[in-house]
């Protein structure tokens, strides 16, 4: 994409922004876009990856996992992305969980998570310790979140598909750590997505900052004291970055900035753009008199909100190899979690006023994008209650062949909670708050089914599991013909001596985890020669 396909108002907007930069800027539209994925630490290390892929790989400063490729490698069409080693995602994206600071054990939430590049990469410093809630508003791309989360072998996850309005009263004061990548009006992504650039309207970005205010604020409530908030946005416009995190320092004094290392070539905020800012001027015109009282404790707030945004990252196109991202970094220091509606004078006189424009914006943009959106196969919406609830709901389903298949196949794993919702069996993830009335897509690990007396493990077990794990099992090789052939779909035919059991006496017909150069892929049914393929028809190589 060159600088002539960019929508001529933007290209106004940031040349006054960016002044002497701007020629730069425009500059990096006429190179090549660039691609990278992330190394999933869940199945594999970094070293273990490195030595065993053919692709060129070039580190990206920014994440210890993350790698830049050439667009000719294609590692979307390998077995091993079918085997979950690796997720596709840009490479300034990678920047914003790896300063949320995850560590092992913490809850995280990722709130608006589709299709799940931040949510893999969060789950991966998780290392299956802890728990993480992704969630997204958005049927249709929530279908993609929980295909990427089954793929990368998660076990802790929970996936939801509600409005964070209804979030924060079940979830007041619970995570350590909280993710916004918030919907915005993608100016970063103009160059990868050429039809984004060509939906994208001037007044995308007033409507995207109330949406993206109210998520700052519920966000806000379900943090624990002391937890971190990461905002980010792959938008370029003051309204929704710099703007955005002073009006929410402002209403929220307890909150403050941690200040991002500027390296690799990341940009500290423009607090000049905070301190000209349209918004601010026209608020303090329009709500004067009921500020009068407080008018000189309302302007040191937002000077010093100004100042804070400096320690917020911006990064440029021109200055980092991506295609641009802003991230803010946002602690709490109060000693008790925040209550629902709670805001400064800034917000409560501007929330009004863009009530109506935050429902509609995301919609409309989604209805001018449609055809970028993935297609997944439909999933099962189900409203969310503890087990006992659940049970209480439904008849009794008959666990014993969940309960034998599992003593078989994997009796060492150990699975602390279970969660039934119908005929399908989770293991969800202990001390979860109280999700009923919440749509919950995912409630953990999705095991499988008991249907007729029979349990039918799903995909998801496959490859949550690592191979060692699996009693019976069949390794196919990268080399050979069989591995590309299952991953179509295909019927085997497999030696005995390739059936893998774990003990002498058990015996290889029935239920096998197919593994290609040692990491899973599915299932397998195994008897007389012949491999069963129970490959998922919607995951096949195409």
């Amino acid at each position: 994409m060159t600088g002539s396909h960019l929508p001529k108002a933007f290209t106004d907007k940031l040349e006054r922004l960016l002044g002497d930069e701007y020629e730069a800027f425009l500059a990096s539209y006429h190179h090549s876009r660039l691609y990278g994925l992330r190394i999933n630490t869940l199945k594999c290390s970094v070293d273990s990856f490195l030595a065993m892929s053919s692709m060129e790989l070039e580190p990206i400063a920014w994440a210890p996992t993350g790698f830049y490729y050439r667009e000719e490698a294609r590692p979307g069409k390998h077995p091993y992305y079918h085997a979950g080693l690796y997720y596709i995602q840009e490479p300034s994206a990678m920047a914003p969980a790896e300063l949320l600071d995850v560590r092992p054990g913490e809850r995280v939430l990722d709130l608006c998570a589709a299709p799940g590049g931040k949510s893999t990469q969060i789950a991966a410093k998780l290392q299956g310790q802890g728990l993480l809630v992704t969630n997204d508003i958005h049927s249709d791309r929530v279908k993609a979140l929980v295909k990427n989360i089954e793929l990368c072998g998660v076990r802790n996850a929970v996936v939801l598909n509600e409005q964070p309005e209804k979030l924060q009263h079940a979830c007041r004061g619970y995570f350590d750590k909280i993710l916004i990548d918030a919907p915005c009006s993608g100016e970063g992504m103009f160059r990868k997505e050429e039809d984004m650039a060509k939906a994208w309207q001037p007044d995308w970005v007033v409507r995207y900052a109330g949406m993206q205010r109210e998520l700052l604020r519920q966000a806000a409530v379900m943090l624990k004291p002391g937890g971190r908030i990461v905002y980010s946005t792959c938008t370029f416009s003051p309204e929704e970055n710099e703007e955005m995190i002073a009006e929410f320092l402002t209403d929220h004094p307890q909150f403050h900035v941690l200040p991002v290392a500027m390296r690799y070539g990341f940009r500290p905020g423009r607090p000049d753009w905070v301190e000209g800012s349209e918004r601010l001027q026209e608020n303090e015109a329009k709500h004067g008199e009921s500020l009068d009282a407080d008018a000189a404790s309302w302007h040191q707030a937002v000077r010093e909100a100004a100042e804070e945004v400096k320690g917020t990252a911006r990064l440029w196109p021109h200055h980092v190899p991506g295609e641009g991202h802003y991230v803010a970094v946002l602690v709490y220091s109060g000693s008790d979690p925040v209550q629902a509606g709670e805001a400064g004078a800034v917000g409560s006189a501007m929330q009004a006023d863009e009530a109506a424009l935050s429902v509609k914006a995301e919609p409309e943009r989604e209805r001018e994008l449609e055809k970028i959106n993935r297609k997944q196969p439909k999933l099962k919406k189900q409203r969310g209650g503890s087990s006992k609830q659940a049970a209480e709901k439904q008849p009794t389903l008959d666990l014993q062949p969940f309960y034998d298949f599992m003593r078989e196949m994997v009796p060492e794993l150990h699975i602390p909670h279970l969660t039934l919702h119908g005929e399908h069996i989770y293991a969800s993830p202990e001390g979860l708050p109280d999700f009923s009335g919440i749509r919950v897509i995912r409630p953990g690990w999705y095991l499988g089914s008991v249907r007729k007396q029979r349990f039918e493990p799903s995909h998801a077990l496959a490859m949550g599991l690592k191979l060692e794990e699996a009693a019976r099992s069949v390794s196919l090789s990268l080399a050979e013909p069989a591995a590309l052939r299952y991953l179509k779909g295909e019927t085997l035919e497999v030696p005995v001596e390739q059936v893998r059991c774990a003990s002498e006496d058990m015996k290889p017909k029935g239920y096998g985890l197919v593994a290609i150069d040692g990491f899973p892929v599915g299932w397998g049914k195994w008897m007389d020669g012949i491999l069963k393929n129970e490959y998922p028809a919607g995951w096949r190589w195409t």
